[in-house]
């Protein structure tokens, strides 16, 4: 095998700090197993003071047995492992620790599970919370950060911190450590016993690091220590690839080693051998753009291929359509299943291409689990209040929304499986301001009852008074509400054409079977990769297709609005990492507009496309093509097709035309004061009588002038 000149650099360095710069597709892995060789056989270094750390067990293994197979060895002295993996034998060697006083994620979750149960934090989904509250606690550890310093963003400060400590005691009574306090306890060990921290420097002389751009601080402060004072350092990464700061890494430590290490040397691997020159310069050109970065200019000795596609779409139905025939004709022309990968920003953006792929009867495999809306404890509200509108006056119904929005209604008023509104009377008999409360619950369910699905929602949101709930929810756990809304308007946009909350309910379970159906088939099937972009870090494959390429999407809003440069900096380098998947064939979508959580949002083509250079790209059709039918498309045969024929014969929910029917007289007119399910109180400006309905104009005090026809509107006065 020959290597370029800078792979011969890296791997000949003895001793000393060195840095190695590795963009994707350089053959890194390569040059970390041929290095560790090169010290044994050339440099007579003892293969037991070599450590390899990865960050993975599966990397750390498929590591191990290239190195062995190298050699030709089956076995060898040399440690391979993980961070948490070298710090526990470290551990317990020192204190004598065993797997038994580690505790798994399961116990970790159980303890605050407990601790929230007698707190008084407040919280609707508990796992949601648990996963926060974990999240948080990891990163105050891995940070290092003295509690009284962290602003936590679950739940309010002082309670976070009581939270913190009350886990820590806990813990550590029953004589665990979690996987976070594997690297705490073993900084403190090196720390407090200088003579221990010294043996082990003795023995790790020479220490390689992959994926270096991944660490955190504590690691770091860790491997500086156990560095000394020879300082062998071997660290490899790439900071262009840094995409994991939501869990801790801090891609500016790689930054800071020149300044933390004098005798630094630096090699930059410019050789990309997976790419072709179109993909290797189009990447080169997204990522030049971020500021707080090493500057490389990277090349490739592959022939320049073809030109990257840029397809911008009407809306998200015409762009997966499109992306599914595309793909169709990929695999009739010869292509694999398994060289084909559907990248996605979030795996909430995959919602529409997997049921098309279902629908289309084509294999793919997810590397993420797809989110089940349903399962969300908003959607599990709405249904209790269906429920409760149908005649359900179980508990568990009650329990979920008597006091969403806040109706000041006490648990114990519920105290049987079963609770007629009677007994709410009678529990509060003598305090009418209460029974005036629980007659207005009573009368809201019975307003919702007749309504359709997408209607009673509005009703719970505004007439009820749902959303001013959510609103003093997010305020109350530090989150945005903005998010909440979203992920309501797209539960109730998942509504529209049921006529009955049964029929609404039917839908949710035979999306979930087929869902829990499809999960099962994509353990046993090759098929395409259907991956978000951080999950598809470290793959490779001929044809990639990035989907969503709008500002809002990608970059995401939460990003665009931060006001903090170095958000928006890690989702260019996710792009880069996106982008340089692709080996042979680049092709990124975009729509115009897209249905994003029940709301359709109007986006422009993103940032990351724009940035690159017009010629660099084919810009294809911007949709005046013809637009594919499905059913030239979609497989009749395909189970997916027949699941949905039979579920629609079965509920009646074909498409109905409908007209509106002018009122002989409206009961208001201008200047008086109405109401609207969704828009809340106005005052009526204009009237226009036209031939089908009545135009009304109305300034409201929450959005603003809205025009619209009375017959839909249903405006009442007040």
């Amino acid at each position: 095998m020959e290597f370029n000149r800078e792979q011969q650099q890296a791997m000949e360095h003895k001793d000393g700090p060195m840095l190695v710069l590795a963009g994707p597709g350089s053959g890194k892995t390569e040059v970390i197993i041929r290095r560790t060789r090169k010290l044994i056989q050339d440099y007579q270094v003892a293969p037991s003071s070599i450590l390899v750390v990865t960050f993975t067990k599966a990397a750390a293994g498929q590591m191990r047995e290239r190195f062995l197979h190298l050699c030709g060895v089956e076995k060898s002295q040399v440690t391979f492992g993980t961070f948490h993996g070298i710090f526990y034998g470290i551990l317990r060697q020192a204190y004598g620790i065993t797997s038994a006083n580690i505790a798994g994620e399961e116990i970790k979750y159980q303890i605050l599970r407990q601790i929230l149960q007698n707190s008084s934090l407040q919280t609707e989904d508990e796992n949601d919370l648990l996963e926060s509250l974990a999240r948080e606690i990891s990163t105050v550890k891995n940070g290092r950060i003295p509690l009284s310093h962290y602003y936590s963003a679950s739940c309010p400060d002082e309670q976070f911190r009581k939270i913190y400590e009350t886990y820590e005691k806990r813990l550590h009574g029953k004589r665990l450590l979690d996987f976070d306090d594997l690297l705490v306890y073993c900084y403190q060990l090196f720390q407090k016993h200088p003579d221990i921290l010294q043996a082990w420097q003795k023995k790790f002389r020479y220490i390689l690091i992959d994926e270096f751009q991944d660490v955190n601080q504590l690691q770091y402060d860790i491997v500086r220590l156990l560095a000394l004072p020879e300082n062998n350092l071997f660290l490899v990464g790439d900071d262009d690839q840094s995409i994991y700061r939501f869990r801790g890494a801090r891609p500016e430590i790689m930054l800071q080693i020149p300044k933390d290490f004098p005798q630094l040397k630096q090699v930059i691997l410019k050789q990309n051998y997976r790419c072709t020159g179109e993909i290797v310069e189009k990447s080169q050109n997204v990522i030049r753009w971020n500021d707080a970065r090493y500057e490389k200019q990277l090349f490739t000795g592959n022939n320049k291929g073809k030109p990257i596609e840029i397809r911008n779409f009407e809306n998200e139905s015409e762009e997966t359509t499109w992306l599914l025939k595309q793909i169709q004709k990929d695999l009739a022309e010869g292509c694999s299943h398994k060289e084909i990968a559907i990248l996605f920003r979030t795996n909430h953006n995959c919602r529409m291409t997997v049921e098309r792929l279902m629908e289309y009867n084509i294999p793919f495999t997810m590397r993420d689990v797809l989110p089940n809306l349903y399962e969300h404890w908003l959607a599990k509200n709405m249904v209790a209040y269906m429920h409760l509108a149908m005649g359900s006056r179980e508990r568990k119904d009650f329990l979920a929304v008597m006091n969403r929005p806040n109706r000041y209604l006490s648990r114990e008023a519920f105290y049987e499986k079963e609770v007629p509104f009677e007994i709410l009377y009678q529990f509060y008999e003598g305090k009418e301001w209460m029974c005036d409360r629980i007659e207005k619950f009573e009368h809201d369910l019975k307003m919702m009852k007749n309504m359709a699905p997408f209607a009673a929602i509005n009703y719970i949101r505004y007439g009820i008074g749902y959303d001013e709930f959510l609103k003093e929810y997010a305020q109350y756990r530090k989150i945005k509400v903005e998010e909440l809304y979203d992920l309501l308007r797209e539960i109730q946009e998942s509504a529209k054409g049921y006529k009955t909350f049964q029929e609404w309910f039917d839908s949710m379970d035979a999306y979930k079977e087929k869902l829990k159906e499809q999960s099962e088939k994509v353990r046993q099937q090759e098929g395409i990769v259907v991956s978000t972009l951080h999950s598809a870090k470290g793959l490779e494959f001929p044809n990639v297709f990035i989907v969503g390429m709008e500002d809002g999407v990608f970059p995401g809003y939460a990003s665009i609005w931060s006001g903090d440069p170095s958000d928006i900096e890690e989702e260019r380098r996710l792009c880069y990492v996106g982008i340089t998947r692709a080996m042979k064939e680049l092709t990124l979508t975009c729509a115009k507009q897209r249905m994003i959580r029940g709301e359709t949002q109007y986006n422009r083509v993103s940032r990351f496309v724009r940035e690159v250079p017009r010629e660099l790209v084919d810009l294809g059709h911007t949709i005046q093509e013809k637009k594919p039918r499905v059913d030239d498309i979609v497989s009749p045969k395909s189970a997916y097709a027949q699941m949905k024929m039979n579920f629609q014969a079965k509920t009646s929910l074909q498409k109905k035309d409908f007209t509106v029917t002018k009122a002989a007289k409206l009961d208001y007119g201008v200047g008086d004061t109405v109401r609207h399910v969704k828009f809340g109180v106005g005052i009526v400006k204009n009237i226009v009588e036209g031939g089908r309905d009545y135009e009304v104009t109305v300034d409201f005090d929450k959005v603003g002038v809205k025009k619209m026809f009375a017959g839909f509107a249903k405006l009442k006065k007040i």
